[in-house]
């Protein structure tokens, strides 16, 4: 069987060079989603005039104020806003964990002005919540783990649910549109202008999932597992390395061990990694995914730099993951 392993790379550029042979030991730390830094990433302001979805036409009101908690979502909202939305975006970078971001009084102000908050919950951005509570108290909250049903201690990367981001989308509009109805019908259009954008992303589900579902992989982290859900791939991932993972401990040696071995004897598909955690553990089974010809495939947590749009980011992805299993796309 053709293996094929994913690791989720996007927290964090990893700093150090791979190991040239797996040695199972416990000489880095596995940081989840993350790399641990706690210097905070400057704020990104988006007036969404124009996006990925096309040149927005011009707002018949006064654009409406948005803050949005972390850049997954803040695309989007970008998009679906346009220009009837200033949407600022709290952390657009990929060097902070948002689960330990301290927020600045800068941060404190920017809700204060808010008409609308996103977050996307599950314990992922806290932080978010509390500021919307204190500082914009009048303002609706669209949170993605409500709009979901997403239960606490769930899996908190929403973003990589295909239906999870139809909900947020939907939700989204309708409450732009409770604020501004005199712009329902542009809000209405963008909401149509997205789906249309995200076209090539739900072309090429629906291809992985019609030639590969059934099909296996393992990953260094979780955060690709409700795409790989969607695509009806299955997870062969050690359960006690993914355990370390979810709780951003360290593997046991028999964790590392099991994942190694599940590798060196080709047992999966694909390997996913996340680029963005470092340390010597992820590199540890990157490094054995080579040496066994199992394929990785790279992911990351967060929005990149030079990516234009969360589809371009998503559509990159997929295309990489097709390829190494062998769907034609």
């Amino acid at each position: 069987m053709e293996t094929i392993i994913v690791l989720d790379m996007t927290r964090v550029l990893r700093s150090t060079p791979l190991v040239a042979a797996l040695a199972v030991t416990l000489g880095g730390t596995l940081a989840a989603c993350g790399t641990g830094q706690s210097t905070p990433s400057p704020s990104s302001s988006t007036a969404a005039a124009s996006t990925s979805t096309g040149s927005a036409a011009a707002c018949p009101s006064a654009p409406v104020d948005v803050v949005v908690s972390v850049d997954q979502w803040g695309d989007i909202v970008s998009e679906l806003g346009g220009a009837c939305a200033r949407v600022k975006t709290i952390l657009a970078s990929s060097s902070v964990d948002p689960h330990d971001y301290e927020p600045s009084p800068a941060d404190a102000a920017s809700f204060a002005g808010a008409k609308m908050v996103v977050v996307n919950g599950v314990d992922y951005d806290a932080w978010a919540a509390k500021l919307a509570a204190s500082s914009a108290p009048g303002a609706p909250v669209v949170s993605a783990a409500d709009v979901t049903k997403t239960a606490d201690g769930a899996n908190p990367h929403l973003w990589y649910s295909p239906s999870a981001v139809t909900a947020v989308a939907d939700a989204v509009t309708a409450e732009l549109s409770k604020l501004d109805p005199q712009a329902s019908s542009y809000f209405a259009d963008r909401r149509t202008a997205f789906t249309t954008a995200l076209e090539p992303y739900d072309s090429l589900i629906a291809k992985i999932k019609a030639a590969a579902s059934g099909k296996t992989y393992a990953a260094s982290e979780g955060i690709f597992d409700y795409q790989a859900q969607a695509l009806g791939l299955v997870d062969k991932t050690p359960d006690g390395y993914q355990r370390a993972s979810s709780n951003e401990t360290d593997p046991s040696p028999g964790d590392i061990a099991a994942f190694t071995s599940l590798l060196s004897a080709k047992q999966v598909d694909v390997l996913i990694y996340n680029t963005q955690t470092e340390g010597s553990i992820p590199e540890q089974i990157r490094s054995a995914a080579e040496q066994a010809g199992v394929p990785v495939v790279d992911v990351t947590e967060t929005v990149p730099p030079g990516q234009t749009s969360f589809e371009a980011w998503q559509d990159g992805q997929l295309t990489a993951l097709a390829k190494a299993l062998g769907v034609s796309v």
